[in-house]
């Protein structure tokens, strides 16, 4: 089964709130639309990547900047304390195991794991 990722980003229009739209044994592929900071977080179980689709993504590390751009991907190591930023609204897809929060280790009242669109 095809997925058409335009047609995916085009159903909602939220930031920061990642949109489960394919599982691939025990890991969940999500899109997200974002712009402007996150949290400071860490995955301490499990690495995170990130592709972007459209825009442009700085992935913030405590020494330093790791900038992603459309096409390109990043996997952030399980443990590594990051800070997503994009100046502009950025598409992207992320993969990780199923039922993993945003937050990761943060917690808040931005953590999600993702809702099936």
């Amino acid at each position: 089964m095809s997925i058409g990722l335009d047609e995916k980003f085009a159903m909602f229009s939220d930031q920061w709130s990642p949109k489960i739209i394919a599982q691939l044994n025990d890991l969940h592929v999500k899109a997200v639309k974002v712009k402007g900071e996150f949290v400071w977080h860490s995955h301490p179980e499990t690495d995170e990547l990130f592709f972007v689709h459209k825009g442009s993504l700085n992935i913030q590390y405590r020494d330093r900047d790791n900038f992603v751009h459309a096409g390109e991907l990043f996997i952030v190591p399980c443990g590594v304390e990051q800070k997503p930023v994009a100046d502009e609204e950025c598409e992207m897809l992320l993969i990780e195991p199923a039922g993993t929060p945003n937050t990761g280790d943060a917690g808040g009242p931005s953590t999600t794991t993702g809702d099936w669109i």
